[in-house]
Parts: structure tokens; sequence; C-alpha cells
């Protein structure tokens, strides 16, 4: 009998269980910042997946059926917007779900292309400080999914907000740690303007905004004049982006590259970027190693010493001996 009714409570627990499982919302976020806010909001009360896998590059996604099936059973679609995603009207569309679409830039107020019209850099999730402002839009949107947990997503969201404070206050402690000189940061392409303008650095890059494009001879002698004229001493390159054209600039001009940053994507769990929090840190870690070494340029530069000194100096040297020879053969005679 005891053992009847173990069995009972056991198989109604796995019933409860299950139910449970099967009663949370789907949240599809686009790419891997995203999918990490989400989940650190969430605490796990909502299923959180991400169309782009860590590691992939959003600006070239092309789509799969895979995508589409997950696309298709999502409650909630996180998109970060400003021309990130130009793949995603097409797959929402051709995946027929019924998900209500957030862009979770919404509120932040974009750098637009100094050559393009209606074309914003996307990028905004580089800025710690704009990062709250994704974090609010996905707590919002959590509490409208899923309403009865929504004290606990603003519990959740408060205690990531300090964090994010936190690291935006630790960001520019260390940048200051660079000399103002050297607060050049040059990378594979344009997804640090934000970052740059709120931490002070002047970037530079051989591609644009998106990884869609080719660089240009113009690009090319463009950063060699910028590397030469401030004495660059560290290039970098991006965990997304071909390292190719970076590595040949700094080989043409005799520099270091400075290390691997982050910038469309996180992580794996094994890197030193697995969560959203982790990239920035990261980043400023190696930006802030590498830019505060002596370039070779400066090397190159410091004053020589002709050899003039040391030959005064051997030339002290001689006399003295020969004095010193002079008066021991005096006193042997």
């Amino acid at each position: 009998m005891k053992k009847i009714t173990l069995f009972f409570i056991l198989a109604f627990s796995s019933i409860v269980l299950f139910a449970q499982e099967e009663e949370k919302k789907t949240v599809v976020a686009t790419a891997s910042m995203m999918a990490d806010m989400a989940t650190n909001i969430s605490g796990g009360l909502v299923d959180v997946k991400c169309i782009v896998p860590i590691g992939g590059d959003p600006h070239l996604h092309e789509p799969t059926p895979r995508d589409a099936q997950l696309v298709n059973k999502a409650d909630l679609i996180i998109k970060n917007g400003l021309t990130f995603e130009g793949w995603l009207n097409e797959l929402i569309e051709n995946s027929g779900t019924k998900a209500k679409t957030i862009r979770v830039t919404e509120g932040i107020n974009p750098i637009q292309s100094a050559e393009y019209k209606n074309s914003a850099d996307p990028h905004a999730w580089m800025d710690a400080s704009l990062g709250l402002k994704y974090i609010e839009n996905i707590k919002n949107a959590l509490s409208e999914l899923d309403p009865e947990n929504a004290d606990v997503f603003e519990f959740n969201y408060g205690v990531y907000k300090k964090q994010l404070e936190d690291l935006d206050q630790y960001i520019k402690t260390a940048i200051q740690k660079i000399p103002a000189k050297k607060r050049v940061l040059i990378t594979s392409h344009d997804a640090f303007q934000y970052y740059g303008r709120a931490y002070g650095i002047q970037l530079e890059a051989i591609l644009g905004t998106s990884t869609d494009a080719q660089a240009q001879t113009s690009d090319i002698v463009r950063l060699n004049k910028v590397i030469r004229e401030n004495k660059v001493p560290a290039l970098f390159v991006e965990s997304t982006v071909n390292p190719k054209l970076l590595k040949q600039l700094a080989s043409d001009n005799d520099i270091q590259i400075g290390g691997q940053l982050y910038a469309d994507s996180i992580g794996d769990k094994d890197s030193p970027a697995p969560t959203y929090i982790d990239m920035l840190k990261h980043n400023t870690d190696v930006i802030v190693a590498a830019l505060t070494r002596e370039s070779n340029t400066e090397n190159e530069s410091a004053p020589k010493e002709d050899g003039s000194s040391s030959w005064w100096l051997w030339g002290i040297i001689a006399a003295l001996l020969i004095g010193g020879f002079v008066m021991m053969l005096r006193m042997q005679s």
C-alpha cells in the first residue's frame, strides 16, 4: 500500500512540474547580449532563447528553418532595432508567429550615421549607462507578458540595475588610467562609438557600423595616419569579425594586437566574457592594459645616445689608468 501511495505522489509531482514547465512563457532574443539581460531579469521564470548563436555575427546572420520554428513558438520577441537585424522582419513574417515584438532601444537617442540618412548606429549596449534602458524595457515587457511574476522581475531588475551602475563607474575610472593622448581605439568595425562617447575614447575602425561591407584603400590610409600621428601602441580584433585586415595593419605599422574584444556577441561559458557585464568589463580591462603600454613608434622617436658621452667617460678612465701606471714606475725608480 505504501509503495502504491508513493507511486501516486511521485506521479502527481511529475505532472505538476511538467505543467509548470509547460506554463513557462518563451522569450526569444535576436542576440546574446539581450538574451543574457532577459535571463538575469526573468530569474528562470520564462524560457529565454536566442536566434543568433553565441559567437555568431548578427549583421550577417542568415535565418534557418530552426529559427523560424523558434520564432513561431515565441510568446515575446526581443530585438535591438536600429538597423541591427535586417533579416528579422522577413523571418517573423515567414514564421507565422503571433508573438509581440519589442525594441529594447526604445527611449535611446541613437548615434546617427554622418554618411547615410536614416541609418543609426545599433551598438548602444556598448555604453553601460544605456544598458540600463535596455533592461528597463525588458523588465517592463516581461511584466506585461507574465504579470503574476511582475514582483520577481522588478526585484531582479533592481539588483541587475545596481550591477550595471557599478560597472559604468568602473569603466569611467579605468579609462582614466590611459594617458589622454593615447585614448585611441582602433577595431575591425565601428561598434564602439557609444563606448567612446560615454568614456572619452576616440574611435577608429576599418569597417563601418555593419560588418557587411568591404574595406576601402582610403580606410587603410586613414588608419595608418591615425596610428603614426597618435603613436597608437596596439590594435584590437573582435570575436565575431575576421581579424586578417587588423593583423595586417598591425604588422605594417610594427605594433601589437592588444587583445580580443567582444561587441556583437558575448562569449561562451569558457571565455572571459560569458555575460553582458563580463563582456564590457573584459573589453575595458584589455583596452586599458594595451593602451597604457609604450608603442614601438615611441621607442623609435625617443632620443638615442650618440656615444659621445661614453667616449668622454672612457677617456677619463684611460687617463686615470695611465696616470696610476706612471706613478708606479716613478716609485720603483
